[in-house]
């Protein structure tokens, strides 16, 4: 039966890159490489695609000439132009002459299926909404992740100086990597910095341990074989395989079980595994970075955590502070979020005011620049002014910071002390209950309960 599914030529003349993307964007689409832009050139005259993702700088046919003969087509696919920093304004020229969007290596890969999925949605390539090069320049300069962390310019004693510092110095070894603080601080940011500034030529696997179960997460680390498992029609790699030459992230470690965790020790002393069901040995040249928000050294104490694991994965430790401590941020941290929430939303928003960024200033954002970045983006999208002034700033945030002295909550008062502990401890464990649950010390079930009798009030 003919394969339904979007079709997507990827070209880059480095074989690991290559693959890889096969591999992970084969899951979604009906995927063929080409190793150089002749062989994509002949490709395209013989069939139709309905994306093109080249690299731009490839001998012979580059990546333009990739771009020029997909422009030819009678159906003409969407091209996404794959290139290093060092020739972004090589890619922002591709965009003037027709491709759709562009991409930065290392490769974020989630990032890239969004991209993709942006130009399969949109209109014809000849009306493409790319109208403003310098646009997408600016979403590549500003980091682009979950926590929404952009890097500010920083001072000798800015809080994040070292943090940085320390990334830089580490990044060209192999050794592995724990960053540690608050849900929220920015700790993809700082392991992608690593990736990007490292001699790495792979790509950059970020892994959220805590959004899967024990048996999904291994399956998504180690990947299965045809047959492992009721389902498993293919061979699929898993994200240490993936990550071959690259990075791999492993958000939130302290959540793995304890099976996990032998597994994953075993693989950080060999980098060698088996898939699923598989019997071969695969190896992997990994870099590992891990990170949590979680004292792994008392889960250690407690026996939670495997001490010889803890101590393969803190070879370097980077902590990061929270927000509160590095309030000098939030002024680029809220232009920057602006910019991009105006952009998503079509609205004509442009800065912030000084006075709305002094209410913002004066919280302690608990959730960190996860939780600003909500905040802004919820301003941008129901002001109806052409900046964000004070008047737009929820109430939440337009109060005096916790450790200024000056408390919103009246402290005599057990409930409203007992809603705001429990506030404040989902924002900073990201909304994870059980963590909050932990934070609190008290059980999951008895934080349920409140929640409901929270929400019945």
């Amino acid at each position: 039966m003919a394969d339904t599914r979007p079709s997507l030529l990827i070209v880059d003349d480095e074989f690991n890159t290559r693959e890889t993307l096969l591999e992970f964007l084969g899951r979604k689409f009906d995927t063929i490489g080409a190793a150089n832009g002749a062989e994509a050139v002949k490709l395209l005259q013989q069939r139709d695609f309905d994306v093109v993702l080249t690299d731009l700088r490839m001998p012979e046919a580059d990546g333009m000439s990739v771009l020029d003969a997909a422009k030819s087509k009678a159906k003409r696919p969407k091209c996404v132009m794959m290139t290093a920093y060092g020739s972004i304004t090589d890619a922002v020229q591709a965009m003037k002459n027709g491709a759709f969007d562009f991409i930065t290596k290392p490769i974020k890969l989630s990032k890239l299926e969004q991209i993709i999925a942006a130009a399969l949605k949109s209109v014809p390539a000849e009306k493409s909404p790319v109208d403003d090069p310098a646009a997408a320049f600016a979403r590549e300069v500003i980091p682009e992740n979950d926590s929404g962390f952009v890097l500010p310019g920083m001072g000798k004693n800015d809080p994040m100086k070292l943090v940085y510092d320390t990334a830089l110095a580490v990044a060209p070894g192999r050794s592995s990597v724990l960053l540690l603080g608050e849900s929220g601080t920015g700790k993809e940011v700082i392991a992608r910095y690593i990736h990007d500034h490292s001699n790495r030529t792979g790509l950059f696997v970020p892994v959220h341990c805590a959004a899967l179960t024990a048996t999904l997460l291994e399956d998504e680390l180690f990947g299965h074989e045809k047959g492992a498992f009721t389902n498993a029609v293919a061979m699929r790699r898993g994200r240490f395989e993936l990550a071959d030459h690259g990075t791999i992230f492993l958000d939130e470690i302290g959540e793995i079980d304890a099976v996990t965790q032998v597994k994953l020790l075993r693989v950080l002393e060999t980098r060698q595994f088996e898939r699923l069901g598989g019997s071969e040995t695969v190896s992997s040249d990994f870099r590992l970075i891990a990170a949590t928000n979680r004292d792994l050294k008392a889960m250690v104490d407690q026996g939670e955590f495997r001490e010889d694991l803890y101590y393969r994965l803190c070879v370097v430790d980077l902590h990061l502070p929270p927000l509160r401590e590095r309030k000098g941020e939030i002024p680029a941290l809220a232009e920057a979020f602006v910019r991009e929430f105006a952009g998503e939303n079509m609205k004509d928003v442009s800065g912030i005011s000084p006075e709305a960024l002094a209410e913002l200033a004066a919280y302690d954002w608990p959730g960190n620049i996860r939780e600003l970045r909500n905040c802004v983006e919820k301003m941008v999208v129901l002001t109806g002014n052409k900046r964000i002034e004070k008047s737009d700033v929820p109430e939440f945030a337009a109060v005096p910071a916790v450790n200024s002295g000056k408390s919103s909550v009246d402290p005599l008062n057990l409930e409203n002390s007992e809603k705001e502990l429990i506030r404040k401890a989902l924002a900073e464990c990201g909304n994870n209950r059980a963590a909050a649950a932990r934070k609190l010390g008290i059980s999951r079930r008895t934080l349920y309960r409140k929640l409901e009798e929270l929400q019945n009030e």
